[in-house]
């Protein structure tokens, strides 16, 4: 009997793999592992049978991007409880999934953004709720450390495909909030992130600011659209600037507009009042479930 499943996508990676899947096995809860390998690595998939024969390693395609890889993964996964995390994380404690898995104690919870620290830039805990009275309700939460009810996952349809990498998780969370179910601030055990020094940040800028484009035309309101937009293009650019980086964030904005023309049948707004909830949990949050319940949807499924 398993009490979890783990979803991990990665790169073949294996300097971050290998403790990452004996923090897995320490945890105090039984769990399975399934290591979704988006770079088809022999060196990894050996690894993997030498070293780790209970984790599930599963190749389905190169360069398909993580939201395809943890779709197939939660698919597959065996329990009801996942954690989809990345590959450059660990858990340090060895409590960190037996006390998340009590907090799917409402059955409006769909998700749990489960607290971190990017241990290579700071010591902060992010993704924390504030106290551990009553459930504090997030707008979204990072790849990086969450978990998910399978159920909720699957019924939402999982990630969209389309947007690859960056911001999957948000888009996600609103679907989720338009059914009435809720992403929980969790009060675990920190995981560690350790962010890749490899990672691709001309793939994440580019994919970002395109996400953020595409993520308005799914579903901000008529009403707001062209306000929104606006302001989210104004930001790619006053970031752009900021960061130095310009050129990708620029190419992924445009980008985003184009994906938009092409995908002119795939609009699904959300009420304003809606709108305006999601707004308020992003610029305020995270807020007691008690003040905003009334301004949910019924739950469903529930």
């Amino acid at each position: 009997m398993i009490a979890a499943s783990f979803v991990v996508p990665t790169t073949g990676r294996l300097e971050l793999i290998e403790p990452l899947l004996r923090s897995i096995e320490a945890q105090s809860l039984p769990v399975e592992v399934l290591l979704m390998d988006d770079g088809g690595s022999a060196e990894l998939a050996a690894l993997v049978q030498r070293d780790f024969p209970r984790v599930r390693y599963y190749h389905l395609g190169t360069r398909r991007g993580p939201a395809f890889q943890r779709n197939r993964g939660i698919e597959l996964a065996s329990s009801e409880f996942v954690f989809p995390i990345d590959d450059d994380t660990l858990l340090p404690s060895t409590q960190t999934v037996a006390q998340t898995l009590r907090e799917f104690d409402d059955p409006r919870i769909a998700a749990v953004a489960i607290p971190y620290v990017n241990v290579r830039l700071d010591a902060s805990v992010r993704q924390a709720a504030p106290d551990r009275s009553g459930i504090w309700v997030v707008h979204a939460f990072v790849g990086a450390a969450h978990a998910v009810r399978r159920s909720s996952f699957l019924a939402a349809g999982g990630y969209r495909e389309h947007f690859f990498y960056m911001g999957e998780e948000g888009e996600l969370s609103l679907r989720w909030l338009s059914k009435g179910l809720i992403v929980r601030a969790g009060v675990a055990d920190p995981i560690e992130h350790l962010e890749s020094p490899l990672r691709n940040t001309a793939l994440a800028d580019y994919h970002g600011r395109r996400n953020d484009i595409l993520f308005a035309w799914h579903h901000v309101p008529r009403g707001v659209l062209a306000v929104h937009l606006a302001g989210t293009t104004l930001n790619a650019v006053r970031t752009a600037w900021r960061v130095g980086r310009g050129w990708h964030m620029l190419r992924g904005t445009l980008a985003g507009y184009a994906d938009c023309a092409r995908r002119s049948d795939e609009r699904d707004p959300v009420t304003p009042a809606l709108y305006r909830l999601h707004r308020r949990l992003k610029r305020h949050g995270p807020l007691p479930l008690s003040a905003i319940q009334s301004d949910l949807p019924p739950c469903s499924p529930c």
